[in-house]
């Protein structure tokens, strides 16, 4: 029996089972990426500093994963959707990365 040319794939998708038997979870507030060739790397961190004033920032690191460049890629367009349907629920997010202005 010949292929359906309307379908993408003959072989259904298979089923999916997330095990978060082992799972923890991490607050973050700064994330870093850095990549090589083979590899993307996200650095996950928390820092206090409050003041945008401050000359200097510690980031206390908690997490680092590592993915190769299709995952990250596959990441990137689930986090893009994500963002975007977090907007059309809330509203804008505003990253304006300039200090926030003093009051006089």
């Amino acid at each position: 029996m010949a292929a359906d040319p309307t379908k993408k794939n003959d072989h259904p998708e298979p089923k999916i089972n997330w095990d978060d038997s082992q799972m923890r979870s991490s607050y973050a507030n700064v994330c870093n990426v850095t990549g090589t060739r083979e590899e993307i790397v996200l650095l996950f961190g928390t820092h206090e500093n409050w003041h945008a004033d401050q000359k200097e920032v510690n980031v206390k690191l908690s997490e680092r994963i590592i993915l190769n460049p299709f995952a990250a890629k596959r990441m990137l367009l689930l986090l893009n959707r994500a963002v975007k349907q977090y907007e059309e629920r809330i509203g804008p997010i505003n990253i304006d990365t300039q200090p926030p202005e003093k009051l006089a």
